[in-house]
């Protein structure tokens, strides 16, 4: 399964993506606002990435992002409704997460009858909560401490994007 954008390629993730994979989620920028902290090694990375593939055999709908050959992120809901997307950091600012969220939503609402896509945000993540304002997602709540990553609590902003009318049953 590939989905081609204007500049991106979109896959089904396979093993051979570990050490891509591993430069994201190792990476404390990247990883920032995730859910957890950055992966210390590769072994934390490849137990991420057999979850995500275990996901994958029972209809989650992860994507592997790919620039020029290259995987430079993830885009995906592996546990329906839940929706996210991470790219590293050298990428940033170049429409890509918006245009592999675009395709992948696309391709989520046509495969599945999930009635919405629903993000979580940490509301300090500024450049995702844009994103996800681009791409339709609206707010449906707020909530403090949601998180605990080290040291620091962190809070959640909560998004939905339904499905299209068009496309309701």
């Amino acid at each position: 399964m590939h989905i081609r954008t204007e500049r991106l390629l979109l896959r089904r993730p396979r093993a051979g993506d570990l050490d891509a994979f591993f430069e994201i989620t190792g990476n404390p920028l990247a990883m920032r606002y995730w859910s957890t902290l950055p992966h210390a090694d590769v072994s934390v990375t490849r137990t991420w990435l057999d979850n995500m593939l275990a996901r994958e055999a029972t209809g989650g709908q992860h994507f592997a992002i790919e620039l020029d050959g290259k995987v430079i992120g993830e885009v995906g809901a592996g546990r329906l409704p839940d929706f996210g997307f991470i790219l590293h950091p050298d990428v940033w600012g170049r429409g890509f997460a918006t245009e592999a969220s675009r395709a992948a939503i696309a391709h989520i609402f046509a495969v599945t009858d999930t009635p919405d896509l629903r993000a979580d945000v940490d509301p300090r993540n500024a450049a995702s909560l844009a994103v996800l304002a681009r791409l339709g997602f609206v707010e449906t709540g707020r909530a403090a401490h949601t998180f605990l990553l080290g040291e620091e609590w962190c809070d959640s902003i909560y998004l939905t994007l339904e499905r299209p009318a068009a496309e309701r049953a």
